[in-house]
C-alpha cells in the first residue's frame, strides 16, 4: 500500500509495511532547506516539514556545504551550489568509459588471460597513476560494452552473467 504525502506541492511516495522508496532532493526542496537554514531551523525540523528522514537532511547539509577560504562570508549552504554538486556526482561516468587508454590496457590484459584481481593488483603494485579496482573491471566486463566485446569469455569462470550473492 502506498501513501502519497504532499509537501509544498511536491509528492513523495512512502510505502506502508514495506521499505521506503528513496528519491533525490529536488531544487525546490534545496531552496526550502537554504531558506530554513538562514532562519536557523534545526535539521530535525526541516526533515519534519519536508517529510524526509532526518539523516537525509544531515547528509545533505554535510555533503553539499560550500566552503570558500578566501571569502569566508560566502561559506555555507546554497541551494544552487548544492544542486550542481549533486548533479556532478550523479552524471559522473565510469572510469573505464571516461579513459579509453586505461580501458584498452585493461582489455588487453584480460585477453592475455589475466584476472581482474591480477590486473588491479599489478596496477596497485606498480603505483600506476591511472588505475582501477577489480570491481570496476568486473562492472565493465558485464556492462553493455563489455558483453558486446565478449570480455566475459576471458574470465576463468567464463560466465556470461554475473552470479548474485548467496546467503
Amino acid at each position: 500500500m502506498r501513501l502519497s504525502v504532499l509537501n509544498n506541492g511536491l509528492s513523495h511516495e512512502r510505502s506502508i509495511g514495506m521499505k521506503v522508496r528513496f528519491s533525490h532532493l529536488s531544487l525546490s526542496e534545496r531552496r526550502e532547506i537554504e531558506r530554513w537554514r538562514q532562519m536557523k531551523l534545526s535539521p530535525d525540523e526541516m526533515a519534519r516539514r519536508l517529510g524526509r528522514h532526518r539523516s537525509t537532511i544531515f547528509c545533505e547539509l554535510r555533503r553539499n556545504h560550500f566552503h570558500d577560504s578566501e571569502v569566508p562570508k560566502l561559506s555555507g549552504y546554497w541551494c544552487v551550489v548544492a544542486q550542481s554538486f549533486s548533479d556532478g556526482r550523479r552524471t559522473r561516468q565510469r572510469k573505464l568509459v571516461r579513459d579509453p587508454g586505461l580501458r584498452d590496457q585493461v582489455e588487453r590484459c584480460l585477453r592475455s588471460g589475466w584476472t581482474p584481481e591480477q590486473i588491479a593488483g599489478r596496477m596497485r603494485y606498480e603505483g600506476a597513476p591511472r588505475r582501477v579496482c577489480q570491481e570496476t573491471i568486473y562492472q565493465h566486463i558485464y556492462s553493455e560494452d563489455g558483453r558486446r566485446g565478449e570480455l566475459w569469455r576471458h574470465l576463468p569462470s567464463g560466465r556470461r552473467r554475473r552470479r548474485g550473492c548467496r546467503l
